[in-house]
């Protein structure tokens, strides 16, 4: 099999972390941990977004890390954020991370490994597992209103969930860790920022399957994610969360998708 990558390149010429924190100031703190306790990611950069009001974190507390602190004037989306962290990025691969994810062993080379593996792909995921070990919903069918019901109602078993969702020709991971190949990101134009916190991970995997790219989940490689329901809690998130949902149901992708398992070679 032939290799795209340099195994002998450091991990930080080949990634760039991005990173948002909403006020998850001790949890951004305990992710940096994490990355900075794994000795092949010296040198990584992260770019960390304040995209609210916090205080300042202690950036002399990771020297092995090159940190790019930016502060928002005022806050932005999930994809804007995001994008502008990708702009200028020099490495051949960007990292999407959600502030309440635990790394507690290094997930990259088994990401890098799986990309390595097929050039086809353009973005790969790790399995998502809850702080207890309970593997999260972070593989999905595409955005139907039966798939979005029995995830909210809580009725499906999430390991046959995620199989399901894997067999059904198009499926899509959750955006609290995604790796990304950067010409394939910068080909589709990266997030679309029309989407507002919810639905930018959903309609980014869409774009990529139909430019003909692939996306794929490491299942040997995990993370710990920390959930938070904000879109249950908040009149505002789920009115937000709302309007993504009606954004992606009038989409073209979404109709495309909904008959890929049909017309698919």
């Amino acid at each position: 099999m032939k290799s795209y990558i340099n195994v002998d390149e450091p991990l930080s010429d080949l990634l760039t972390l991005s990173i948002v924190s909403h006020g998850h100031g001790e949890m951004v703190g305990q992710l940096l941990d994490d990355i900075a306790a794994n000795s092949t990611l010296a040198g990584i950069r992260v770019v960390l977004t304040l995209n609210v009001p916090e205080p300042e974190l202690p950036m002399d507390r990771w020297p092995q890390l090159d940190l790019d602190v930016r502060i928002n004037a005022k806050p932005q989306g999930f994809g804007a954020n995001h994008n502008r962290a990708f702009v200028n990025c020099s490495t051949p691969f960007f990292a999407v991370l959600n502030p309440d994810l635990r790394l507690p062993q290094d997930p990259f080379p088994g990401l890098l490994a799986c990309m390595d593996s097929d050039f086809q792909l353009a973005l790969v995921a790790p399995r998502i597992v809850d702080p207890q070990g309970t593997l999260e919903d972070s593989v999905r069918e595409n955005l139907s209103l039966p798939s979005l019901l029995r995830r909210y109602l809580g009725s499906a078993d999430k390991v046959q969930s995620g199989q399901r969702a894997r067999n059904s020709g198009f499926f899509w991971v959750a955006g609290m860790f995604m790796l990304v190949r950067c010409a394939d990101f910068a080909a589709v134009g990266g997030f679309d920022e029309r989407f507002h916190l919810y639905c930018e991970d959903y309609d980014l995997c869409a774009r990529l399957v139909l430019s003909g790219r692939r996306i794929s989940v490491a299942d040997e490689v995990f993370a710990i994610h920390d959930a938070r329901r904000d879109s249950r809690r908040s009149g505002r998130h789920l009115r937000w969360h709302i309007v993504s949902l009606i954004r992606v149901w009038v989409s073209p992708a979404f109709w495309r998708l909904a008959l890929y398992r049909y017309t698919r070679p």
